[in-house]
């Protein structure tokens, strides 16, 4: 499963119109249209089709979209509304802006198992959202997933606290100018729709934009 959610991020990437027919087993959080409180997360199925996309909820909840005109990303509905994909979750999935919601679909379903409580110490009591970041040391290749909450404010700006991999906390800031942390010197970069943001030359930190502005 874990390749063929591979497969779907490559195909989607580029998402060609002529895709053969694929499916997966996936995360959907959902939240009512402009905002970013979540409303539910589920299990769902992402399905896609010469460039086709099917999205099933829960009850059997469709949403099916066919793609309009030559422009990648825009879509009508099963009813003929307006549907839009967006970037914004980097390699971690995609994300659908239909007329009432927005779909924020996931290829990791880990976060759908009760027991699974990742972002601890963080919670949304605390937090306006909580979230797992890809981090990890510039000197290894090898990363891991840091858990973080997300304080978000006002023209797409946030403060983001986060355990790094050594268990100290400090937090992250994404403003209209600049990008500083708690913990020293910071050098931050975009790469498509991601900040990477290396502290201390020791510790990148992999932050979709996503997380930044919400829903």
């Amino acid at each position: 499963m874990k390749s063929l959610a591979i497969s779907l991020i490559i195909l989607t990437s580029g998402w060609t119109s002529h895709a053969a027919a694929d499916w997966t087993e996936a995360r959907c959080d959902i939240y009512p249209k402009g905002e970013d409180q979540l409303l539910e997360m589920v299990p769902c199925t992402f399905g896609q089709r010469q460039g086709a996309v099917t999205i099933t909820l829960p009850d059997n909840v469709s949403y099916d979209l066919q793609p309009v005109g030559d422009d990648p990303g825009n879509y009508h509905d099963q009813n003929g509304e307006p549907a839009y994909r967006q970037s914004g979750l980097g390699d971690e999935g995609l994300i659908f802006r239909l007329k009432d919601i927005s779909i924020f679909v996931y290829w990791d379903t880990s976060a759908l198992n009760p027991e699974y409580n990742p972002d601890m110490p963080y919670s949304t009591k605390d937090y306006d959202a909580t979230t797992l970041l890809r981090c990890g040391m510039t000197s290894s290749s090898e990363m891991e997933t840091c858990p973080a909450g997300i304080m978000r404010m006002e023209d797409n700006q946030a403060s983001i606290t986060v355990t790094s991999p050594a268990g100290n906390q400090f937090t992250i800031n994404f403003m209209t100018d600049y990008v500083n942390a708690t913990s020293g010197e910071v050098d931050a970069r975009m790469e498509g729709d991601t900040w990477i943001v290396i502290v201390n030359g020791k510790e990148q930190y992999e932050v979709p934009l996503a997380a930044i502005e919400g829903g």
